[in-house]
């Protein structure tokens, strides 16, 4: 009598979750029911637990598996559970495996980072190759939990310690509000079959030392310690809420519009940033999303001269005159780069335009045309091939309009370009002479006049 109360209870238990479930994705994610899934599936409890959650659901889904080659003959294991399972359940399942230790070595990564970087390159490749909506992890309460103290560690922001978070643009983590204890248990209620990875046993990782030593401490001294993290996490996330209302309309005080809509380049006021600059929380607010930390610098910047600039890992912000420019760092090359263009050649793709070319002789009636997005060039003066390349110093060209010779330096100082505007502009060239600050102003030598009787016009096309 008393087995059969027992397995009654764990038939309770395990119906009781999977309706939380089911009424936890109606409510967060309705949108699931339409849309064409792929599932990150390990073979771990986690992911055979989502997986079989999933599949009672009728969810349009398929399963992605990654062999980092790790564990020797266990990783391969893993894998041909993972095609047994999807076979099981009628899956479709993609499999791939890694040299992980060597990406690890040659980009000087941790081994977690490795694997982390090698496994969602590859969904998102399979999520584009397949027309997949959207990719589902099985990460629950106790990863968010350890995600939360790996955080606190290691210093961060209220965004950092609210977890993992559950929508993030095409990755959805719909097992979030679940404990592992209630995952695992239903799993063996269920009888389901998985595979355990002894690595999650190590504690030399900072993420299994906490799972192991330091979140078992908390629970015994809070059984409750889960909902009450859970609590915490609800009042962070609204507090966060809070904090960007605020900071909507701060960003909206001290950034410029741009009118540029493609660039990406973020122009700062310095008269308005200096009336928070003495509460370096909203400096965190405003810069550490690009990844600058060093308040005190920025607070210098905003008083420094013209030119000066400060360099987190990926952007840079360089004071020009009243602004700020905040750029991305592009990507660092050993060479300048540069682009010869054949008298019969019709285009030219640099980084963020195409450049067209048309030859035509001259009509009776002709108009110059002085849009900045197109230069047109008497072509009997020009010598082929042409050269698209960067400013250095020493360039000089004539101006059109002008006349005389000017020094490209002291043209942007006179037109107020900033370190940035200098550094993207892109020069077309006749053997030695610049004919074109491209897309600024072209050079007065090569101008078309009444004697003019064939033609090269140039133009910007996005």
């Amino acid at each position: 009598m008393s087995k059969d109360i027992t397995l009654s209870r764990a038939i309770l238990n395990s119906i009781s979750l999977y309706d939380r479930f089911q009424t936890h994705i109606d409510q967060s994610f309705p949108f699931l029911k339409e849309k064409k899934l792929l599932l990150a599936f390990s073979g771990g409890v986690d992911s055979v637990v989502l997986c079989d959650l999933f599949d009672q659901m009728n969810l349009n889904f398929a399963l992605a598996h990654c062999n980092f080659k790790l564990r020797g003959e266990a990783s391969d294991q893993d894998e041909t559970f993972v095609k047994q399972e999807a076979l099981k359940r009628n899956k479709v399942v993609y499999t791939v495996s890694f040299a992980t230790k060597d990406y690890a070595q040659q980009h000087k990564l941790s081994i977690q980072m490795a694997a982390r970087a090698l496994r969602y390159e590859w969904f998102k490749k399979i999520l584009f190759e397949n027309e997949f909506d959207y990719l589902i992890t099985a990460h629950h309460a106790d990863d968010s939990l350890e995600t939360f103290f790996i955080n606190l560690s290691r210093g961060t922001g209220l965004k950092g310690l609210t977890g993992i978070p559950e929508n993030q643009k095409r990755v959805l983590r719909p097992l979030l509000p679940f404990t592992k204890k209630e995952i695992k248990t239903f799993g063996m209620e269920k009888g389901l079959m998985w595979r355990e990875d002894k690595s999650n046993e190590d504690t030399k990782y900072l993420r299994n030392k906490i799972r192991k030593e330091l979140v078992p401490v908390l629970k015994e001294l809070n059984p409750s310690f889960m909902t009450s993290f859970s609590n915490t996490l609800y009042n962070l996330q609204g507090n966060i809420e809070i904090i960007n209302d605020r900071m909507d309309a701060v960003l909206k005080d001290v950034i410029k519009p741009s009118v540029n809509e493609d660039s990406e380049e973020v122009t700062f006021k310095v008269e308005q940033l200096m009336t928070y600059a003495s509460n370096t929380a909203y400096l965190y607010q405003i810069f550490h999303p690009y990844g600058f930390d060093q308040w005190e610098d920025i607070q210098s910047l905003l008083k420094a001269q013209s030119g000066k600039q400060l360099l987190s890992k990926t952007h840079r912000l360089v004071k020009n005159r009243k602004d700020l420019i905040l750029s991305p760092i592009a990507k660092k090359t050993t060479f300048s780069p540069s682009y010869e263009i054949t008298e019969d050649q019709k285009s030219l793709r640099l980084e963020k335009m195409a450049i067209n070319f048309q030859h035509y002789k001259i009509s009776d009636q002709f108009k110059i045309d002085q849009k900045l997005l197109t230069a047109e060039f008497d072509k009997d003066l020009i010598r082929f091939p042409l050269l698209v390349r960067k400013w250095k110093k020493g360039d000089y060209f004539y101006p059109l309009g002008m006349g005389g010779k000017k020094k490209l330096s002291d043209f942007f100082k006179d037109e107020k370009y900033s370190l940035l505007q200098k550094e993207n502009i892109w020069l077309l060239c006749s053997g030695e002479d610049i004919i074109w600050l491209i897309g600024k102003r072209m050079d007065d030598r090569y101008k078309v006049t009444d004697k003019t009787k064939n033609i090269l016009k140039a133009t910007i096309r996005s």
